[in-house]
């Protein structure tokens, strides 16, 4: 039988192999084994809850694509950790930031990524139609799982003390907290806005 890669009820085969790789690549590249699992922990949880509920809920093409993305962002932070990584540096240099701001990418992808995904569980597990409560609610959950990640940090820090440096990655930015969840809240909402259009018609699609 022939199986088509994304439409197979089988568990799609590139999403898998990708984020696999992914995950050993990281782990052999990072600069600190002690932060990798901190950094990675997302995709180590998630990646099983959507490989072992794949035949109860199918997520449409978009949204394994942007996990993709989503898991090789968080994979090159945990690689160097967020305030080591290169292109923040070269991003620091060309645009004269005060510091390496890396990290507001993670938190954008944060935002705009689980804005998409929720969304698809929401529109399919509950009586909720796209319209204004539908986004607000969406954007309301992508804040408090942003402001959960923050605390998981704190918790972190409060825990290993000077050693999770690496992990809250803050740069003697008293503001980190607030400005990461300012970042998710800004993605979320830019994900509603330019691709709930498309997200619709691939959930027709699927029907």
């Amino acid at each position: 039988m022939k199986i088509t890669i994304w439409k197979s009820e089988k568990y799609p085969i590139i999403f898998t192999i990708c984020t696999l790789i992914i995950l050993v690549v990281s782990f052999i590249m990072s600069l600190d084994k002690f932060t990798w699992p901190l950094e990675m922990f997302p995709v180590i949880i998630g990646f099983p809850i959507l490989f072992f509920t794949y035949k109860s809920f199918k997520f449409t093409k978009l949204v394994y694509s942007l996990l993709l993305v989503h898991f090789i962002i968080m994979a090159i932070g945990s690689i160097y950790t967020y305030a080591n990584v290169p292109f923040g540096f070269w991003m620091q240099e060309k645009f004269h930031f005060a510091r390496n701001h890396y990290d507001r990418i993670g938190h954008l992808a944060q935002g705009f990524i689980p804005a998409l995904l929720v969304r698809e569980v929401l529109l399919a597990k509950t009586p909720l139609k796209s319209g204004g409560w539908l986004f607000f609610i969406i954007v309301s959950i992508c804040l408090s799982i942003s402001a959960f990640y923050e605390l998981i940090e704190w918790w972190v820090t409060v825990w290993q003390g000077a050693s999770a440096e690496a992990f809250l990655g803050s740069q003697g930015d008293v503001w980190d907290a607030q400005a990461d969840m300012f970042c998710a809240l800004i993605g979320a909402i830019i994900a509603l806005l330019t691709l709930s259009k498309f997200q619709n018609y691939l959930l027709r699609k699927k029907k």
